[in-house]
């Protein structure tokens, strides 16, 4: 019997649009509104185990445009997606699918996004790349400072 090495299997199984809201709670007196309005942009992501080497990721883009206080709009996108993850070490599979996956998701986000606001009646909104490596270290490190500062208990 030979020894043959298991390849490692990262594959893209399925793309999909999970949530899709867009409120343009001050229509149609806002679009008579002269300014420009300032956009945000909030991020989030998630991961669950559907089957044995097989992961859901959903990455989540709010994008709010306000002039002052008046909300312009308010879209929201989740798109996820379900990867084939095997063969993998333990160690290499939260930073694969806290980078990797968002990585892969974040450019179909980004087309919905934009195709939404200007289904809206607005001009797209074109969002910035992400570094999610940086997101991903950054929260490795806020995560490690917490449970540093964490009282431990002594019985």
């Amino acid at each position: 019997m030979s020894d043959q090495q298991v390849q490692p299997i990262f594959a893209i199984e399925k793309l999909f649009v999970k949530d899709l809201s867009l409120e343009v709670p001050n229509a149609p007196q806002i679009y008579l509104e002269p300014q420009q309005p300032e956009i945000e942009m909030q991020l989030h992501t998630a991961t669950q185990q559907l089957d044995d080497g097989y992961y859901e990721n959903v990455l989540t883009v709010t994008v709010t445009a306000k002039v002052g206080e008046k909300t312009v709009f308010l879209a929201e996108v989740a798109q996820g997606g379900i990867f084939q993850i095997r063969h993998i070490p333990n160690e290499d599979l939260e930073p694969i699918l806290g980078m990797a996956c968002p990585n892969i998701l974040f450019p179909y986000v980004r087309e919905v996004v934009s195709d939404l606001v200007t289904r809206a009646g607005f001009p797209p909104v074109i969002l910035a790349p992400i570094n999610f490596e940086q997101l991903y270290m950054q929260r490795q490190a806020q995560q490690q400072a917490v449970s540093q500062d964490a009282p431990s208990t002594v019985q």
